[in-house]
């Protein structure tokens, strides 16, 4: 299947199911239900076709693979670049195996302008798998911008009852940031004459412009991860959006940044990222100690999972910048287990908002009495954020932490503070809204989990045992492109070593 142009069939089939819901006519009630159906189908389709990219994966060279390039504009030197290596084909994974868990977590919950509705998710996932994909820097940036759009529509139109002003938040947050990105893009054009990012990723640019340009990119990048104090836009875009938008939100967009820390601050300006790596020491630790604090104090469930997420990006960003195998793999697994524990909680929490319309922490307690299956399942997504051996959070994170450890031990220690405080929060959480002898008068009547609510859960329970139980499968097709990231790395800082520190 390597002749197969896998990596855009991949990419351009959800749009091709969004052109076709587009043709859809009928009442309103067919056009719905054949908008989910459609839309359900492509997605399962996309799916298999990303399974098909790993199964063929190569883990043994750190090369792109699956590779397609075309002449996009030629007479600037852009082309249409696309290719996946060990660091991008899990997050190819990630966006088309929750993308058909959201459409049908979203079957009942969205009774308006459903086939709107279905086409947004579909554009979402096409600029969510294409950013993974690309290999060409102006490409890269179309899809990385392109995502807000969806996005924002997704909050503002289904969202809660403050979605206009958290859309616009959510927007001009993160568009700001991805401005002084272009300007970057710019400037690496008429410095290297390309925009190809294999070709950038060798190119050696000049000291003072690598810090500019790292500067640049983090004013992006932290945005969308998003580092504290970059972080006020997410608590309002998780608490309004739907559950299927903070699902992907959570799971996929907080990614970019990171991805964007991997694929370009470090490869192409690995002298800038030695330079700052004790400023994203700093934020890194102060977001996993204050968020997780703010958590605790919380008495919405969105928002505490929400503030929970900007804790354990800061272990992501930590493990990056330690710049040592352990870490960075540690990184990896850990953003791939959020992707897949942070979806299933907001899921969660949309299973108790549907029967109930009410988050607030307060509303609840006792389920356990009444939701049997569902608290069974809240429990196992619950202490993999807490970071339990034998689930996906435990592996991440220990390996994020080995790799610090062995970067800053100070570093290390006060990070590990973040495992306690995630134990308080998420177990304090549990407590209040399963556990109590007395059940609420409003809760006497509640009912546990559907088929469908099941169908949706089992497949994410089991990927969290699995990359818990045995990650070796993960482990060993992230090893050689990290290998080969850090190597070049440390070939940057030999040259640094032999010229002198970079100066602002």
């Amino acid at each position: 299947m390597s002749d197969w142009p896998l990596l855009s069939l991949t990419i351009f089939l959800p749009l091709v199911g969004a052109g076709f819901i587009l043709t859809i006519r009928g009442d309103a009630e067919i056009v719905a239900r054949n908008a989910r159906y459609a839309a359900l189908w492509t997605s399962l389709i996309t799916f298999v076709l990303s399974l098909a990219i790993w199964a063929n994966f190569d883990t043994s060279t750190a090369g792109f693979q699956f590779v397609e390039k075309a002449n996009w504009i030629p007479a600037y030197n852009i082309s249409y670049h696309l290719g996946v290596d060990g660091i991008s084909v899990f997050f190819v994974l990630l966006s088309t195996f929750l993308t058909p868990l959201c459409i049908i977590s979203s079957w009942q919950a969205i009774q308006d302008r459903v086939k709107e509705y279905m086409i947004a998710f579909l554009v979402l996932e096409t600029l969510m798998v294409g950013m993974f994909c690309a290999l060409d820097f102006l490409l890269f940036y179309v899809f990385f911008e392109g995502v807000l759009i969806p996005m924002f529509l997704i909050i503002g139109i289904w969202g809660g009852s403050r979605r206009v002003y958290s859309a616009f938040k959510f927007f001009l947050f993160t568009l700001t940031g991805s401005v002084l990105l272009l300007l970057a893009l710019l400037a690496i054009y008429f410095e290297a004459g390309t925009t190809d990012v294999p070709t950038l990723m060798k190119t050696v640019f000049p000291r003072t412009m690598q810090l500019w340009l790292w500067l640049a990119f983090f004013a992006s990048f932290a945005v969308k991860v998003p580092m504290w104090p970059f972080h006020t836009w997410l608590p309002d875009a998780h608490t309004e959006a739907p559950t299927a938008g903070s699902v992907i939100l959570a799971a996929v967009l907080l990614k970019m940044g990171a991805y964007g820390y991997l694929r370009f601050s470090i490869p192409m300006l690995p002298q800038a990222s030695a330079y700052f790596t004790p400023l994203i020491f700093s934020l890194s630790v102060i977001a996993i100690i204050y968020t997780s604090l703010v958590a605790l104090a919380q008495d919405d469930m969105k928002k505490l999972i929400a503030y929970s997420s900007v804790a354990h990006m800061g272990f992501v960003t930590i493990g990056i910048f330690t710049f040592n195998v352990q870490g960075i793999e540690g990184a990896i697994i850990l953003m791939l287990s959020h992707g897949v524990v942070s979806a299933a909680l907001f899921l969660c929490v949309g299973v108790l908002y549907d029967r109930e319309h009410s988050r607030d922490i307060s509303h609840y307690g006792g389920l356990v009495h009444r939701m049997p299956k569902y608290a069974v399942v809240f429990a196992v997504f619950m202490l993999a954020a807490v970071g339990l051996p034998g689930t996906s959070g435990f592996v991440g994170e220990f390996l994020a932490l080995v790799g610090a450890y062995q970067a800053n031990t100070l570093v290390a220690l006060l990070a590990t503070t973040g495992v306690v405080l995630g134990a308080a929060y998420m177990l304090w959480l549990y407590r209040r809204v399963f556990y109590g002898r007395r059940i609420r008068d409003h809760l006497k009547e509640i009912v546990d989990l559907d088929k469908r609510e099941i169908a949706v859960f089992a497949p994410l329970v089991a990927l969290v045992l699995w990359i818990g139980i045995y990650p070796a499968p993960f482990l060993d097709a992230i090893h050689a492109s990290v290998v080969g990231l850090i190597d070049q790395y440390e070939a940057a800082n030999a040259i640094k070593a032999a010229t002198g520190p970079a100066r602002p």
